[in-house]
C-alpha cells in the first residue's frame, strides 16, 4: 500500500449513522435537487464569471457560491478562529527573519471528514486542491473540480509522487493557495484522526511557503447541545448518492471549520516534522471534545 492510499477504520454502518432528527422526504428531496443545481450553476457559470473578475472578487465569488452550495444542502456553516492567511499575501516566516521578498502562497492542510469539506473549505479559504483523479470523473463536482485548478494525482502510482511534490511546490511558488487533505482519507471525525502524509509539505519547505492548518468537524443538534454528527461522514465504500441522500435528511447538521494559527514557512527543518507539527496543531485542537465524540 503507497503513500497515497493509506488505510481508515471508519465504516459507513459504524460511522456514517445520523442519531437527530431527520427531514421528511419531500423537503430533503427539494434540498437535493436545490444544492445540485447551485452546484451544476457552478461548473456552467465559472468560466466567464471567473475570467470577468480579479483576484479579490473572485475569491469572494468562490466563497459566496461555496457557502451557498452547503446552505443549499441544508447545512448549516460556523466558522471560528483569525482570518486564515490570504492568498498572495507575503510569507510568514518563521524567527526574526521578517517577511520576505515575494509573495509565495499557502499550504492550507486540514482533516478529512466528508465530500462536504471541499465546499467548506472553499468558503474560508479557496485554493486549488490536490485530490485524487477518480474524483475527475464524478459526475457535476469532477469538472467543477477541473476548472476550479484541482491537481489531480494517482494514488495507486507510488512513481508519480515527485512529480506531484514538484507540481505542488510550482503552484505554491507561483502565489497559489493550496488545499491538501494530508490524511488521505475519510474519517468520521469522531476518533483521532489519522496521520499527516509528509509529501505535500515538502512542497511547501520548496516554495518557501506558509502552512494553514484547518480543523472540521460536523454537528447536530440545538447550539447549546451541539454533538458529532455521523450523517456528514463519506468514509469507505460509501456510494455518493447516499451520503448525499444522508446529508440532506440530516436536520440540524452543521459544518464547522476552525482557522488555526499558521505555521511559518522555515518553522522547523523537515517534511516530516512540519507534517507532525501540522497533526498536532489540529488534533489539539480537538483535545477538548465531549467524551461522546470519541470512539468506544
Amino acid at each position: 500500500m503507497s503513500h497515497w492510499m493509506p488505510a481508515s477504520p471508519c465504516t459507513p454502518p459504524g460511522c456514517a449513522v445520523h442519531a437527530g432528527r431527520a427531514r421528511h422526504p419531500v423537503p430533503a428531496a427539494a434540498l437535493l435537487l436545490a444544492g445540485c443545481a447551485l452546484t451544476l450553476a457552478g461548473v456552467l457559470c465559472a468560466p466567464p464569471a471567473l475570467s470577468l473578475t480579479g483576484g479579490a472578487w473572485r475569491e469572494r465569488l468562490i466563497r459566496c457560491w461555496a457557502h451557498g452550495v452547503l446552505r443549499a444542502f441544508g447545512v448549516g456553516v460556523r466558522i471560528t478562529g483569525p482570518p486564515a492567511v490570504r492568498e498572495g499575501a507575503p510569507a510568514v516566516r518563521g524567527g526574526a527573519a521578517g517577511s520576505r521578498a515575494g509573495t509565495p502562497g499557502v499550504l492550507v492542510v486540514a482533516n478529512h471528514v466528508s465530500w462536504l469539506d471541499i465546499p467548506l473549505v472553499a468558503a474560508v479559504c479557496p485554493g486549488r486542491m490536490l485530490a485524487k483523479s477518480d474524483i475527475r470523473h464524478w459526475p457535476v463536482l469532477g469538472p467543477l473540480a477541473a476548472l476550479g485548478g484541482t491537481l489531480f494525482v494517482e494514488r495507486e502510482r507510488l512513481r508519480t509522487l515527485p512529480a506531484t511534490v514538484r507540481n505542488l511546490a510550482s503552484a505554491l511558488r507561483g502565489g497559489s493557495r493550496v488545499v491538501v487533505f494530508p490524511e488521505g482519507s475519510t474519517r468520521c471525525g469522531r476518533a483521532p484522526g489519522g496521520r499527516f502524509r509528509p509529501a505535500a509539505f515538502q512542497a511547501a519547505i520548496d516554495a518557501g511557503a506558509a502552512v494553514q492548518p484547518l480543523r472540521i468537524r460536523y454537528l447536530a443538534g440545538p447550539p447549546d447541545h451541539r454533538a458529532p454528527a455521523g450523517a456528514a461522514a463519506f468514509v469507505g465504500d460509501d456510494p455518493l448518492t447516499a451520503s448525499l441522500w444522508r446529508v440532506v435528511r440530516a436536520a440540524g447538521l452543521t459544518a464547522e471549520i476552525r482557522v488555526l494559527a499558521p505555521i511559518p514557512a522555515g518553522a522547523v527543518p523537515g517534511r516530516r516534522e512540519l507534517a507532525r507539527l501540522a497533526q498536532s496543531t489540529v488534533a489539539s485542537d480537538s483535545a477538548n471534545l465531549p467524551a461522546a465524540s470519541v470512539h468506544h
